[in-house]
């Protein structure tokens, strides 16, 4: 509590209350209404998050700003919220989006305005949910409550193919969440009776079980992360989502996977964490190098930069499972840079859509000419996309090679080739949609950034650069909870 406030249940709740605030202005005729509640409850949620970072505690990696509460007393399930240095970050990269989500959708949206903008504010208090929450039937709830709100952002302002897609999108990530939770069940019964997520980090568990406690989360995490071969769903998901969806998709949604393999599979089963490691490790490179072989391919924009974000995520569980402080935390640091990157490159690809209706490389060329200010950003956030150094994309990854050259050479000269194939298949499509002669009349009448767009490309710009050129204010929060976290993973390796 900080200020009269229990924090976290404010962050997560204010978001919810607006977005049902959002709701109750009903139809379109009160669009105006309905915009301006959303942007003063995506704001304000943003707001409350900030005492989260200012008033953490670096120098432990106990759970702080923590609230309990009996919730479901027969089963000793509790309300039971807390950060520590690995989920804080993510608040409020969640309560960031927000606001630039909804202003992104200001003008483009012009139908079921208040459903659209009340089912981002609803998501973003989920997620921020999935992040606090340290009770395992709190977490499944929220975890759950995610699918709500982007199936229906994807089915119903998503383009020709959304309900096949949303569908997809649904059946994948409801599968490995029933498991998890088979998984969850069991070990309440082996913690005498406890849903404490804490408590399970405790639990001696036989290596046969830990090992199918692990598949169990893999199916659950890796669908959302996504790794590969369970990634299918998302470059549909991206394609026919709404820009504002594929923005949370890619800057959030992704990480909550990564997210729950540091939570739960590397405490909980840290033996069968070591034991299947070289399996992560070698899904992890294939999504690295191949899936950035299948960026390279692409003709639509937006599928580019959907198998990118693939590649990009192989970076963040192979620094998850090489078990070692460089790669945890340049895994954590890739997770918000990827955060900062994708959902810019998505906003830029918006913006091109709604002038153009086209996301095809090759119905561009030549925009620099007529939209100056637009090219710009896009080129940064294409380097940024590429690693390139001063820049967040560079840190992460930099940090995650320097923790994977520690276990294997073979490790870290495949990961370092995303250097190669990010640059490739980036500045390829940025060659032929900004530069070169305008490629058509469609481009000529293009018409540069309005004073809206550009705010929200500065804000990222500065985040990203920020990052890239001062990454310690990023990095020295999560030290102490990644060096406990490998200490325990460590001390039960068999």
């Amino acid at each position: 509590m900080i200020f009269g406030f229990h924090l976290l249940s404010v962050a997560i709740w204010l978001p919810i209350i607006f977005g049902v605030l959002v709701l109750a202005t009903g139809d379109d005729k009160n669009a105006p209404l309905a915009r301006i509640i959303a942007m003063v409850g995506a704001v304000l949620g943003f707001l409350v998050t900030i005492p989260l970072y200012t008033g953490f505690v670096r120098d432990t990696s106990d759970m702080q700003f923590v609230e309990i509460h009996d919730w479901i007393t027969r089963f000793n399930i509790h309300y039971h919220l807390g950060v520590d240095g690995i989920s804080v970050l993510f608040i409020l990269l969640t309560a960031f989006f927000t606001p630039i989500v909804v202003l992104a959708g200001w003008k483009v949206i012009e139908k079921r305005v208040a459903q659209y903008m009340a089912a981002f504010l609803i998501m973003s208090g989920v997620m921020i949910g999935v992040f606090a929450a340290l009770d395992a039937v709190l977490f499944y709830v929220f975890w759950e409550a995610m699918l709500i709100p982007m199936f229906l952002i994807i089915g119903v302002w998503g383009g020709a193919n959304r309900v096949y897609a949303a569908v997809k999108f649904f059946l994948y990530t409801l599968f490995g969440s029933l498991l998890m939770l088979v998984a969850l069940i069991y070990l309440y019964n082996q913690s005498g009776g406890s849903f404490a997520i804490l408590d399970f980090h405790h639990v001696a568990i036989p290596m046969t079980a830990q090992i199918f406690i692990f598949i169990a989360f893999f199916f659950a995490f890796a669908v959302k992360v996504p790794m590969f071969p369970v990634h299918t769903w998302l470059p549909d998901a991206h394609v026919e989502a709404p820009t504002g969806g594929s923005v949370v998709l890619a800057a959030i949604m992704l990480k909550v996977g990564a997210y729950g393999f540091i939570r739960f599979s590397l405490p909980i089963a840290p033996d069968a964490s070591h034991y299947l490691s070289g399996v992560m490790i070698a899904l992890s490179l294939i999504a690295v190098v191949y899936i950035g072989l299948v960026a390279l391919a692409q003709t639509d924009m937006k599928k580019l930069v959907a198998y990118s974000s693939i590649s990009h995520m192989g970076f963040v569980t192979l620094g998850i499972f090489i078990f070692n402080a460089y790669g945890m935390e340049g895994a954590l640091l890739q997770m918000i840079s990827h955060g900062f990157v994708s959902g810019a490159l998505f906003l830029c690809i918006g913006v091109l859509y709604d002038r153009m209706h086209t996301r095809n490389i090759a119905d561009y060329g030549g925009v620099a000419k007529t939209m100056p200010v637009f090219a710009a950003f896009f080129m940064l956030f294409a380097m940024a996309n590429s690693g390139l150094p001063g820049t967040s994309g560079f840190v992460g990854e930099f940090m995650v090679i320097m923790g994977a050259v520690k276990v294997n050479f073979w490790y870290a000269f495949l990961a370092a080739s995303t250097l190669i194939f990010g640059a490739a298949y980036t500045l390829w499509m940025v060659k032929r949609v900004i530069f070169g002669a305008v490629a058509n009349h469609h481009v000529a009448e293009l018409t540069d950034i309005t004073l809206r767009e550009k705010v929200i490309f500065a804000v990222l710009a500065l985040a990203v650069l920020g990052m890239g050129l001062y990454p310690l204010p990023f990095s020295e929060i999560m030290h102490a909870s990644v060096n406990d976290l490998l200490v325990h993973v460590a001390r039960s390796k068999l």
